[in-house]
């Protein structure tokens, strides 16, 4: 498996084919839009200047990583010949589905098709193509270059021997990879956001302010980051929708949104993409400051 074809040039995308390119895989980069993929390629510059900076990375390997990404906007020509395709765009279903029906009709029918979703079925996307036993759920975590998780989600049809296949791929990435089945939120998320919508629900009920609800965390249970900053680094809009599928999926109660959650999306206060959720954010600045409305708090 020597070359790998990203579907998405976001933060994630674009995290992800730089890992791939720095591991010796030649890899196309996809996106509808040009600017995007100009986008993405600055960014993955910065970050290997940032890790050439602490000694980690030569030049020389930084041009060698840079080299071994191409990029395209058609899909169709994208996806010819590689080996495996990651698709990183946006986690919305329909979007989803659509991508993995043309990727079965476009893709070689030996690759390996996987979803860096965070919370949508594997099986559901496994079930647009025909190839589902070929279907694999590798979701890499935010920033794809620093963390060192991939949850490898095993769809209800993914084969024992696509699975060993991505559970090696992640090891020569350098990551640790861990196998979970489908089901909703897996394992990351099905645990991750229950403590964040309680987090929430904790602020929304006057139980503690934003900074007093994070401290604890960050000081009584050695968390690096706090429930409150950690899902407005996520993104409030990302939170809400993985506890919606969480509820949809279960049917229980207690992955119900909080409501704070939902106004705080309803009214675009997003988290760090927006510049304003539980803290406000001012671009350059690292301190952190609550948001106005939680001042009170």
């Amino acid at each position: 498996m020597k070359k790998v074809t990203i579907i998405g040039a976001g933060t994630m995308g674009n995290g992800i084919a730089h890992v791939f390119a720095q591991h010796h895989f030649k890899v196309t980069l996809v996106d509808v839009s040009a600017t995007a993929l100009e986008k993405a390629l600055s960014t993955i510059t910065k970050n290997l200047d940032r890790i050439i900076s602490k000694g980690d990375l030569t030049e020389e390997e930084k041009k060698i990583t840079l080299a071994n990404i191409q990029t395209q906007t058609d899909l169709k020509a994208g996806v010819a010949e590689a080996d495996l395709v990651v698709e990183a765009a946006t986690e919305n279903i329909d979007l989803k589905l659509k991508i993995f029906k043309d990727l079965d009709v476009f893709a070689k029918p030996e690759a390996i098709l996987a979803s860096n979703t965070s919370s949508i079925s594997i099986t559901r996307i496994a079930a647009a193509t025909a190839r589902p036993a070929q279907v694999i759920g590798m979701h890499f975590m935010n920033p794809v270059p620093v963390m060192k998780l991939v949850e490898v989600i095993r769809g209800y049809a993914t084969s024992a021997e696509v699975t060993a296949t991505i559970m090696d791929l992640a090891k020569s990435l350098g990551k640790t990879p861990t196998e979970v089945n489908d089901y909703p939120g897996f394992i990351a998320n099905r645990i991750l956001m229950p403590m964040l919508n309680e987090a929430i629900y904790a602020l929304y009920e006057g139980v503690a302010g934003v900074n007093e609800i994070d401290t604890v965390m960050k000081l009584g249970m050695a968390h690096p980051m706090g429930p409150l900053q950690l899902a407005d680094f996520i993104g409030l809009d990302v939170c809400l929708f993985i506890l919606k599928v969480m509820h949809d999926g279960f049917g229980n109660p207690k992955y119900s949104p909080c409501p704070l959650l939902v106004n705080m999306v309803q009214a675009g206060h997003l988290g760090v993409k927006s510049g304003n959720g539980f803290y406000t954010y001012t671009p350059g600045s690292k301190d952190l400051v609550v948001a106005a409305q939680f001042n009170k708090w």
